[in-house]
């Protein structure tokens, strides 16, 4: 049976045909096909690595080729042609919110997704498709756990280029506007990190191990400590590790926060990196290491093929060690019913509040001159 929005709760009245809601869903996206490493790196130093690092502009291309081939060969050679899940889950993501979203307020909410790096979901191409379905309300929804400069700094720097190109004449057509900046301190999404590391233990680790000996660390995206006066994340990363470690400490007191670090040369990165956790935990006795990615929503080549490295380089020296590599939230029912509520009141009020009316060539710098 197919429900109809007449079939769907009339809690709120059925919204007309004018009033609706597209929810821009942002990630960072990835590369699944080899020959786009160069252009994607480039994108990526463009929007990321502008924002810390002292690097002329016209190195980018020249480096982000460089760094395409270390790519093809970390992905294709020692990993045997890797190709990351994280474009696959996330459109999970989306189609899981969209669906909790569509049973409250019928398809007038549509959550469309795109990625800070990867064409044809690039923010410019996916709000042009916005505005072409008649769309007026936006709501920019960047899936990530937790606000910066490198995260949501960057979703809204695209947004904002792509909406001054696709401003025309002398109204705007967005006339609502709201954002979700991150989830880092939300008590859900904090339950379910703990929750799904206890359940771990139970399965995998609790009749060999004493929980004393269990190691648990919490790995946040790694951020350098000085990004030119930009949130750069750090404050956010280290308030969630507390908030989950304060809900294992009493039963497992060894846990370390742990950051995956991309050590770029001249550049100080937050400490300790996830291969320094592990040995201090090993070091205070644990048995066992789990690896559990908080600071992360959605698998990409970091959770995935960073943490094998570095569990890969702890086995060697540490061999009777038990290592537990933990999945990101992902696309777990419980997370996309979450995500989905964190949108609910954002919705209700773009859809009740008046429209407003913007003209961008009334946009001009006003200099006030004090005499």
């Amino acid at each position: 049976m197919v429900t109809t929005p007449e079939k769907i709760q009339h809690g709120h009245q059925q919204s007309s045909s004018q009033d609706r809601v597209a929810v821009l869903l942002m990630g960072y996206g990835e590369v699944e096909s080899y020959e786009d490493f160069a252009n994607y790196n480039e994108q990526a130093l463009n929007l990321l690595t502008a924002k810390f690092a002292p690097v002329p502009v016209w190195i980018y291309p020249p480096l982000a080729r460089v760094l395409a081939l270390f790519d093809r060969h970390e992905w294709g050679h020692q990993h045997h042609d890797f190709i990351s899940p994280h474009n696959a889950i996330f459109e999970q993501q989306r189609a899981g919110i969209e669906k909790h979203l569509q049973a409250k307020w019928g398809n007038g909410v549509q959550v469309f997704k795109a990625f800070n790096f990867c064409a044809p979901f690039l923010p410019k191409q996916v709000l042009a498709e916005i505005e072409n379905q008649g769309f007026d309300k936006l709501l920019i929804y960047p899936l990530l756990v937790v606000d910066s400069i490198f995260t949501s700094g960057i979703a809204i720097e695209q947004v904002n280029n792509a909406l001054a190109e696709l401003a025309d004449g002398n109204e705007h057509w967005v006339k609502g506007q709201r954002y979700i900046p991150s989830f880092y301190n939300e008590p859900e999404y904090i339950d379910l990190l703990a929750r799904l590391v206890e359940e771990k233990i139970s399965t995998d680790l609790a009749t060999a191990y004493l929980p004393s000996e269990i190691g648990i660390v919490l790995m946040n995206h790694g951020c350098p400590h000085k990004a030119k006066g930009f949130t750069s994340g750090i404050t956010e990363s280290q308030v969630l590790f507390d908030l989950v470690r304060d809900q294992l400490i009493n039963r497992y007191p060894l846990i370390s926060i742990g950051w995956l670090n991309h050590d770029t040369p001249l550049i100080e990165w937050t400490q300790p990196n996830v291969t320094q956790a592990a040995k201090n935990l090993i070091q205070l006795g644990a048995k066992a290491v789990m690896f559990m990615p908080i600071g992360f929503a959605t698998e990409n080549h970091e959770t995935l093929l960073d943490v094998h490295h570095i569990i890969h380089a702890l086995e060697k020296k540490h061999k009777n060690v038990n290592y537990v590599q933990m999945p990101c939230v992902n696309d777990h029912p419980e997370f996309l019913a979450i995500a989905a509520e964190w949108a609910n009141s954002h919705i209700d009020k773009l859809l009740s509040e008046k429209k407003f009316a913007v003209n961008p060539t009334l946009a001009v710098a006003h200099h006030h001159h004090h005499h």
